[in-house]
C-alpha cells in the first residue's frame, strides 16, 4: 500500500504539489492522471524519496522509502526508461542492481526472459530503442519481486504487442495482491487497464474513485434512441423535461436522437405510452478521455493557444520536475555518468539520443 498524507512541494515560487493526500490500495491497478505540469512526476519522486517534501509524508507499506533496508525487495519503480549507462549491457545493469540488494544472479535471467530481452541481454543499452530501454526499466522494477510497483508512462515507446504485454502484466500483478500505481497520458489505455483512478491538477486532488465512477461523473452521458417516429418522440421528451437532438453520428434521416436529461427507462416508458416504435434505446457514457478532458479543464497549466495557458519560449519547467532536470529513475533503476558508479537509492538519468521501436 502507498499512502500520501498532506504532501506539499515547492520549487522556488512554484507550488508543484499542494497538500495532496491519497491511498493506493493493493489488488488493483491504480491509474495516476493529470495534465502536463499537474505534479504527477513530482509526487512519484516524493514517494520514492528522490525529492523531499516541504510538508507531509509518503509511506510504502507503512514505512518511508529511506527506511527500507533493501528497497528493491519492497518496491519497484520505473520513472525514466533511459536511466542506465549506455555503455553497459542490460544484463550488467541488472546484475549490479541485484548484487546491491542481495538478489541471486539467476533472478537477472528470469526478469530478462519475462520482458523478452534474453537475446539482447548482452548488447550495450546505448544501442537500444526506447521500447527496449523501457523493457529494461520494467525488468529492474520487477527484479526484487516487490509487492509495490510504481510506473511512470510504462507504455512509452512500446509497439502494440508491447503495450498489450505490459497491460496484461500489470493486471496479473494486481490480481496477485500487489499494489500497482501507474501514470499515463494514454486515456484509452488507462480505460482498459486501471480499476481505480487518482486524478490531480495543479498539484491538488481532483478525483479519487473507480474508473467507472469517474466516467459517470461526466455530463456527457446521454441516451441514443432510434425510431421511425423520432420527431414525435422528441416532442414528448421535451414535454417530460428532457432534450432530444438529432444524433450527428446516426444522422436525422436515420431517426437517431441524442437524449439528455432523462434516463433510458424513462425514455422507453414515454415511447411505450404513446405506442412509438423504438429500433434502439442505448444509454451512452462519455469515454474516459472525454470525462478526463471535462473534469480537468480548469486545471490545465500548459497547452496550445486557445485551449489553456501555453508555455512560451523560456517559460519555467513544469511542476512535475524542477527546472533544468528531467524525470529520474525510480527505486533501484539506477544509471550513472561515464565514470561514476550508480547508487540504487539515488539514481541519475542518462539520456542518449532516442529512437522508437
Amino acid at each position: 500500500m502507498i499512502e500520501a498524507r498532506d504532501l506539499t512541494k515547492r520549487y522556488g515560487d512554484k507550488l508543484a504539489v499542494d497538500h495532496l493526500s491519497f491511498t493506493v490500495e493493493p489488488g488493483r491497478v491504480t491509474g495516476f492522471l493529470g495534465p502536463n505540469g499537474a505534479g504527477k512526476s513530482t509526487t512519484m519522486r516524493l514517494i520514492l524519496a528522490l525529492d523531499h517534501p516541504l510538508a507531509g509524508i509518503a509511506t510504502i507499506g507503512g514505512r518511508r522509502y529511506v527506511d527500507l533496508a533493501q528497497p528493491l525487495r519492497i518496491v519497484g519503480a520505473l520513472l525514466e526508461a533511459r536511466a542506465m549507462h549506455p555503455g553497459r549491457s542490460a544484463y550488467d545493469h541488472l546484475l549490479f542492481l541485484a548484487q546491491s540488494q542481495g538478489l541471486p544472479r539467476s533472478r537477472v535471467d528470469q526478469v530478462l526472459a519475462l520482458v523478452g530481452l534474453t537475446e539482447a541481454a548482452h548488447k550495450r543499452t546505448g544501442g537500444y530503442s526506447l521500447g527496449m530501454s523501457q523493457r529494461v526499466g520494467i525488468a529492474a522494477a520487477l527484479l526484487g519481486d516487490p509487492q509495490v510497483l510504481i510506473l511512470d508512462e510504462p507504455v512509452n515507446g512500446l509497439d502494440p504487442e508491447g503495450i498489450l504485454w505490459i497491460r496484461n502484466l500489470m493486471k496479473q500483478l494486481a490480481s496477485e495482491g500487489r499494489t500497482v500505481f501507474v501514470s499515463s497520458h494514454l486515456m484509452n489505455e488507462m480505460a482498459v487497464t486501471a480499476d481505480h483512478l487518482i486524478v490531480i491538477g495543479r498539484g491538488r486532488l481532483i478525483a479519487d474513485c473507480s474508473t467507472q465512477e469517474f466516467i459517470e461523473r461526466s455530463s456527457e452521458k446521454f441516451v441514443l434512441v432510434r425510431s421511425p417516429q423520432a420527431a414525435r418522440l422528441a416532442d414528448l421528451v421535451a414535454a417530460a423535461g428532457g432534450k432530444a437532438e438529432a444524433d450527428e453520428a446516426g444522422g436525422s434521416q436515420a431517426g437517431a436522437l441524442r437524449v439528455t436529461g432523462l434516463d433510458a427507462p424513462h425514455v422507453g416508458e414515454i415511447a411505450a405510452a404513446d405506442r412509438i416504435v423504438l429500433h434502439e434505446l442505448t444509454p451512452r457514457l462519455a469515454s474516459l478521455e472525454e470525462a478526463y478532458m471535462e473534469l480537468t479543464a480548469d486545471s490545465l497549466e500548459y497547452g496550445v493557444p486557445g485551449s489553456g495557458p501555453a508555455a512560451g519560449p523560456g517559460s519555467p519547467a513544469g511542476p512535475g520536475s524542477p527546472a533544468g532536470t528531467g524525470s529520474a529513475a525510480g527505486a533501484g533503476s539506477a544509471a550513472s555518468g561515464p565514470s561514476a558508479q550508480p547508487a540504487p537509492s539515488s539514481p541519475a538519468s542518462a539520456s542518449p539520443p532516442q529512437r522508437t521501436e
